[in-house]
């Protein structure tokens, strides 16, 4: 890394007690005389504060504009509004979620209580896990299993900033410091009829029509093609301004809203970048994704290494409400939330037996990143520590969604009918081509594009905490 440093050598001496100086520095020469900088300095100076300032916005903002991409994707799409959910089941359903996984379905809405008011979730007894999240993609509350209702079912009431009702009796109290909110839920239940009746059960609808609720509206993407990751050049802007238009600027957050006013972002005003703002954003788009792809994929925390002298890493390493004892969790949130949506205590768990962990690798065991046009290999030792199973998928390293591949097959798990060896153990192959043997243990890549992987573990068990079960790295197939 270049340093530049002021030496005497940049200091010119003139007539009496009059001096200029010049400083050599990485966005080159800084003139000043009399201690003032030059009209061009002043232009190069605003420049280049305005971009950097622009960079970090870009990183804080990810997990918001992630959202804020997905609602409207919703809306836009799938023709989705206030209190509909959308039913995500087939691959081509998913193929635009960041990191989704493949073995289960997902039934996912959004709302805008500034639009709604106060909202009950009718939430029905059974074999079910969701949550509900603010726009900065932290948690709220469980539902289902791991919530207040136990899986007994139960009416959720959401609260946004500002908002009370009368009488809170007969309600779990979800207080949302965001006026947008995420909500979704899983059916655990094997049996489809039961399925069935359990996603038709889950109502969502404005406290003012609680005595008369209209029956909430399922719909389904139909294979549209869609784009859940973070949109590239001003439209990221474009969601920026919007969300700071909609939401209440959080006090953490203050110093950051700041930083945009000078780019033609402010609150309460519409989103007009003249000619200057318009190219120092775009820039700083395509500099601040880089970034979050260094963030994401050569993750520098020491923390993220699980196995010493072996490429997995973790891929979470912050907790839910993405704080830590002495500052907000800002590269490890931007890591998470460029690859993936939503986050819960689940997924960060330290307890055998519960919630959920993600393994993550983007390198062979020769240190080099994983690409479509190569053929790999891992071997599962026996005896891997889940509880309920574990899961392969791969994802396309730009989108950061499931390979698309021609077969529509992007992720293998324990539960699917796997060859394996004498002692218990899988092996499994990622490549364009299938092996000549074993295909059902084959994962198609796609040739001319990177990917990365997730190796999930549902209620891991103590052997991984204490790792005297350990992954060993992929091997490239020479």
């Amino acid at each position: 890394m270049k340093i530049f440093a002021v030496t005497l050598l940049t200091f010119l001496y003139l007539v009496g007690n009059v001096s200029a100086l010049q400083l050599e520095t990485r966005i080159g020469k800084l003139d000043f005389k009399g201690g003032y900088p030059s009209a061009e300095t002043v232009n190069k100076l605003y420049d280049e504060m305005d971009f950097q300032r622009a960079v970090q916005a870009y990183l804080w903002a990810i997990p918001l504009v992630g959202f804020a991409q997905w609602q409207e994707q919703h809306e836009t799409v799938f023709g989705a509004r206030d209190g509909d959910v959308v039913y995500y089941v087939s691959y081509r359903d998913k193929l635009g979620l960041l990191t989704s996984n493949i073995t289960t379905p997902y039934i996912i809405g959004f709302v805008n209580l500034s639009r709604t008011g106060p909202l009950v979730i009718d939430y029905p007894a059974g074999l079910t896990a969701g949550g509900i999240l603010d726009f900065w993609q932290r948690p709220h509350s469980d539902l289902g299993l791991t919530g207040p209702d136990k899986g007994a079912g139960g009416k959720y009431l959401i609260l946004g900033p500002g908002q009370s009702v009368d009488n809170e009796r007969g309600y779990i109290v979800v207080k949302s410091p965001t006026f947008n909110i995420f909500h979704a839920f899983r059916v655990l239940a094997k049996d489809p009829d039961s399925a069935k009746k359990l996603r038709e059960a889950y109502q969502v609808y404005p406290f003012s029509k609680r005595n008369n609720p209209s029956h909430t509206r399922i719909v389904t993407p139909e294979g549209k093609a869609w784009q859940g990751w973070q949109p590239r050049g001003l439209d990221y802007w474009r969601l920026v301004a919007k969300m700071l238009n909609e939401e209440p600027v959080q006090e953490r957050d203050r110093l950051m809203v700041a930083m945009l006013k000078p780019l033609g972002i402010e609150k309460g005003k519409r989103f007009q970048p003249n000619e200057r703002q318009k190219e120092i954003l775009a820039e700083a788009t395509v500099v601040g994704e880089a970034m979050a792809k260094s963030l994401t994929y050569a993750k520098r925390q020491k923390e993220a290494v699980i196995y010493p002298g072996r490429q997995w890493r973790k891929a979470v390493l912050l907790n839910a409400d993405q704080e830590t004892d002495n500052y907000t969790a800002l590269d490890e949130r931007t890591a998470w939330f460029y690859e993936a949506v939503t986050l819960t205590a689940g997924m960060t768990t330290k307890t055998p037996g519960r919630g959920s962990i993600y393994l993550e690798v983007q390198k062979d065991k020769d240190g080099n990143w994983l690409q479509g046009d190569n053929s790999y290999t891992l071997h599962v030792p026996a005896n891997p520590p889940a509880k309920h199973f574990w899961a392969m998928t791969l994802y396309d390293t730009e989108t950061r969604c499931l390979v698309d591949n021609k077969q529509e097959i992007a992720g293998l798990n324990s539960r699917m009918d796997l060859v394996k060896n004498s002692d218990g153990s899988v092996d499994l192959f990622f490549g364009p081509e299938a092996p000549p043997k074993n295909k059902q243990n084959w994962i198609p890549t796609v040739q001319g594009k990177g990917w990365f992987a997730f190796f999930r573990l549902f209620a891991p068990t103590q052997n991984y905490f204490d790792k005297t079960w350990q992954l060993p790295n992929l091997e490239k197939v020479k």
